[in-house]
């Protein structure tokens, strides 16, 4: 009886303590302010035009912040250290120095100020005004991609939007940048005037229409999710879709008060702040409200009140679980202002027994694939794995959710894989991804055009994970649907022109030259001869040693696919070859009729003709359009020209003309269900076997030497049966004599010879 009635007074002390432990401690940062040096304000001083402070994180430089407010400051070091203000240059000319909305991209800072955008380079210190908007903006956004420097990631980070909130969608002007806002563009899509999504498939949808009543404030979580946060006073709201379904978040205070919407809940929001798996509220009634932005959605908790909000504070993540309130400071002596801090440990305050948490289920959740990015090229697959390890007792619903399942599509695969040193079972997961259209699991009008790149995140969590898991935060990784940066094409080159001796490599090394006769190039590439003889220097380093080809024999080179220095396989794919100097003294073997073309085939000039083609090279996987198509509709009107795509469904191939000498090819893989990669290369070929032309003309030639064996083709006939008639004798009696006079004086000369040879010598 006595240990029971310790033990209640143990539990009832721990109770109170709990209840009268404070949220967070205030601390203030002050620095530089021990020698009265006084910095001053250069330029107009900045301000924020709404009365609810903001505060604007990096997702990748965690370090770099914004504050909006009353002063505008921005922060290298977390706001380790007084600030001043943030001001613009007067030679910016800017006039009212009101800020509506900023962001900041990669390395740069986007701020709206007077209905115009201005940047600021904080690592150049340096200002400068956007070019291209003409009409007047008030919103600024953007995304960060933290991943790495992938060129889909860097896209992602360098894509900004311009707009002005309270026009009509249909009037609206749009603007883009892919830039980091230096430049934008007009910015128009078909549905506009409807409002609706901009790309396939979802511009066929409207998403499902939600409820609210105000000016939304729209929050972009961090990490490609697709989670969108709306808010404003009286609303918040959010989309774990890009915006396709929008729902309210429900607020949760004490173990039987469930509210289904903030306006229900009576409270007003001031600040909201969200990282790529938490949500935390800051209300003017003085309350932090805290949530996860797990896979299922969750409820905000309400956590103990203190006196924490005043007019200027404003709601940061430090890191996962970590909050900070911050409220500037400012000082009666300095212009630099100070900052209060109020650091909030979420996963402590998650172990008040008020809150009734229920203990993480989980006691492990770990994949390599975590907080990396990885590409899946054409036709490729990405295999995934994670381990989950449950506390004892405890059962685990492992969920696996892509952000874009019209891109990417997922099998997953779990079993037990052993157990942990204390008895635990540890069970594995296996992910298989793909391109959900080649799942062929999806009806069409769902799959993304797989034509064009497209990304998504994959995210591993728990499905009935308590929001007492802090630390046990979800598996991300971004995946890229296009272009494997690590693939390349080589041209294979068993016999070279060296190896044959026809070249010497040494040679070639040493300042090696040839000449292009001017009959034989076009510098424009359009087939006509050129003025002059062309001088080409050629590039061993780049070319190595030519590849030998027979003049007189059809060829087709073996284009071979390699990645990270290992061969992958022979391209069998389509793809197209063009003489970089202009040489056009080579044709294909097969026309658009005898290719079956059932369009009009593309060729080099009609690719060059267009206009929105830039430069000669410019054949590749985004504007070839293949003949054998149905759906190609331009019609064949010239079935007998050249066919010059070589590979794919054909046996086509190169002849070149009578000359011997090198020729340097462009190759471009133009088949666009191959790979995204722009694959392409240069190449070089040895051309032989080819006798000279001869400089006389061949009518000259051919008509004497015709002639000529006509007539000995005559007298052979004619010769025989003119010596049986009586002219024939006497042309033969005629020869009869001299032939006999001729042979008696040789016989005689022999004669002679023979007796002069066995003759004695004389002295």
């Amino acid at each position: 009886m006595l240990v029971s009635v310790l033990l209640a007074a143990a539990t009832l002390r721990l109770c109170l303590l709990a209840r009268v432990q404070p949220l967070c401690r205030n601390h203030t940062v002050r620095t530089g302010k021990v020698f009265h040096i006084s910095q001053q304000i250069q330029g107009d001083q900045l301000y924020f035009s709404s009365t609810r402070a903001h505060l604007i994180k990096h997702p990748c430089k965690k370090n770099i912040a914004l504050y909006l407010g009353r002063q505008i400051f921005f922060t290298r070091d977390n706001f380790k250290s007084s600030l001043l203000p943030l001001s613009i240059p007067a030679s910016m000319k800017v006039g009212t120095p009101e800020v509506t909305s900023a962001h900041i991209a990669d390395s740069v800072l986007l701020l709206v100020v007077n209905q115009k955008i201005y940047i600021y380079d904080y690592e150049a210190n340096s200002w400068n005004a956007s070019i291209g908007i003409e009409h007047p903006v008030s919103h600024v956004s953007g995304d960060n991609c933290c991943y790495s420097g992938h060129p889909f990631c860097v896209d992602i980070s360098n894509s900004v939007f311009a707009y002005l909130h309270g026009d009509q969608i249909s009037q609206t002007n749009v603007y883009f940048s892919d830039t980091q806002g230096y430049r934008f563009q007009k910015f128009a899509y078909e549905r506009q005037a409807r409002f609706g999504y901009s790309e396939h498939p979802l511009n066929s949808s409207f998403g499902l229409p939600f409820d609210y009543n105000g000016t939304l404030d729209i929050l972009i979580t961090p990490g490609q999710k697709g989670i969108l946060i709306f808010w404003f006073e009286k609303s918040l709201l959010v989309s774990r879709n890009s915006g396709q379904l929008v729902y309210p978040v429900h607020v949760k205070e004490g173990p039987n008060t469930l509210y289904s919407s903030i306006s229900e809940a009576n409270i007003t929001i001031h600040s909201v702040a969200a990282n790529q798996y938490e949500l935390a509220v800051l209300t003017q009634e003085n309350n932090l409200y805290y949530c996860s932005l797990g896979i299922l959605s969750s409820s905000l908790i309400k956590f103990a009140g203190q006196n924490l909000w005043s007019q200027e504070a404003a709601l940061m993540f430090t890191d996962v679980g970590r909050v900070e309130i911050l409220t500037p400071l400012p000082d009666s002596v300095f212009p630099a202002f100070d900052f209060q801090k109020c650091p909030v440990n979420i996963q402590a305050v998650l172990m008040d027994p008020q809150l009734q948490v229920d203990v993480c289920k989980a006691e492990l959740l770990q994949g390599e694939f975590d907080n990396k990015m990885y590409t899946i090229d054409m036709n490729s697959k990405l295999e995934l794995t994670a381990l989950m390890i449950p506390r004892p007792g405890m059962s685990l619903v492992p969920l696996v959710m892509v952000s874009n399942p019209h891109s990417l599509g997922l099998q997953a695969i779990i079993y037990e894989d052993g157990y942990t040193y204390d008895g635990n079972t540890k069970h594995r997961l296996n992910i298989s991804l793909r391109q959900q259209h080649h799942w062929g699991r999806a009806d069409p009008n769902f799959t993304s055009s797989i034509k064009r790149p497209t990304g998504s995140t994959i995210t591993l969590d728990i499905a009935n994970k308590e929001i007492s898991c802090v630390d046990l935060k979800p598996l991300t990784a971004l995946i890229s649907v296009g272009c494997d940066q690590e693939k390349k094409i080589v041209i294979q080159n068993e016999i070279s022109a060296c190896h044959k001796g026809i070249l010497d490599p040494v040679g070639l090394q040493d300042n090696y030259s040839y000449v292009i006769e001017k009959e034989a190039y076009d510098p424009n590439f359009q087939g006509q001869k050129a003025s002059e003889d062309l001088v080409v220097d050629y590039q061993y380093q780049k070319l190595g040693c030519p590849h030998l080809v027979y003049y007189n024999t059809p060829w087709k080179p073996v284009v071979e696919l390699w990645r990270e220095g290992k061969f992958q396989e022979v391209i069998k794919a389509e793809f197209v070859l063009l003489e970089v100097h202009g040489l056009f003294t080579y044709t294909y073997s097969l026309t658009a009729q005898t290719a079956l073309c059932r369009a009009q085939p593309q060729n080099w000039t009609t690719i060059m003709e267009n206009p929105g083609n830039k430069g000669p090279f410019a054949w590749n996987r985004e504007n070839y359009v293949s003949c054998h198509d149905p759906d190609n509709d331009a019609p064949l009107r010239w079935p007998n020209v050249p066919y010059q795509i070589l590979g794919g469904p054909t046996a086509n191939k190169v002849i070149f003309d009578q000359r011997n000498g090198i020729y340097v090819f462009y190759v471009s893989i133009v088949d666009p269900y191959y790979s995204y990669c722009h694959l392409e290369t240069t190449f070089s070929v040895y051309v032989y076997g080819a006798f000279p032309l001869s400089i006389i003309p061949a009518t000259v030639t051919i008509i004497p030497l015709m002639v000529a064996m006509l007539l000995s083709v005559w007298l052979a006939y004619a010769v025989p049966k003119l010596l049986h008639t009586e002219k024939g004798l006497r042309f033969k009696g005629f020869w009869i004599h001299p032939c006999r006079r001729c042979r008696k004086a040789c016989a005689c000369f022999r004669g002679r010879c023979r007796v002069h040879q066995g003759s004695p010598a004389w002295s």
